[in-house]
């Protein structure tokens, strides 16, 4: 069952495309995206972990011992730990990231889901995300998982991106806005 998604694209796509295609075949899906999910998790909070993933500076043997070591600890194996080893050892360690972003559209987009990324300025209250949901689910004609990043850079508003659509009602896009025309009047 292969599937193919045109925002999975490059050397992470690729690797992100593979591991779905042995996730598929071994009927792993769930358990492939919970490894990877932890390993997420991992790298979210911890700034170590992060320097070694994304630092070129690291030798690939020395990457290849730590992520071993921090993924046995983990308790995280089978085809996920095995890919998380295979892009080590093959110095690609910094595209971790964008294999798991990959593989996790490549999921959704398999099971029908719709993923919207929401960056607000704050923290959503749980009205605030029930409400936006709703009013997403309206547009999209389906339940969607919302992600959602804050971002205080943007001042205020939001940004919602559904696969190559955006809405960029952000404080700080406004106010960017005045100050082009601005320049323009003056």
């Amino acid at each position: 069952m292969a599937v193919e998604d045109k925002t999975v694209s490059g050397m992470a796509g690729r690797y992100a495309s593979a591991l779905f295609e042995l996730a598929t075949e071994a009927g792993q899906i769930d358990a492939v995206a919970a490894d990877l999910g932890r390993f997420q998790a991992l790298l979210d909070g911890s700034d170590d972990l992060k320097r070694l993933v994304q630092s070129p500076v690291f030798a690939a043997d020395d990457q290849v011992k730590a992520i071993t070591a921090i993924l046995d600890q983990a308790k995280i194996g089978g085809l996920a730990g095995n890919l998380i080893k295979v892009v080590a050892s093959n110095r690609r360690l910094f595209a971790v990231e964008g294999i798991i972003r990959g593989f996790n559209a490549l999921v959704a987009q398999a099971r029908g889901e719709v993923t919207a990324e929401v960056t607000v300025a704050e923290e959503l209250s749980a009205a605030h995300a029930k409400t936006l949901t709703e009013a997403l689910k309206d547009v999209l004609g389906k339940e969607p998982r919302i992600d959602v990043k804050v971002d205080p850079a943007i001042l205020g508003g939001l940004i919602v991106k559904v696969g190559s659509r955006m809405i960029d009602t952000s404080l700080r896009t406004k106010l960017n806005s005045i100050k082009n025309a601005m320049k323009e009047v003056g």
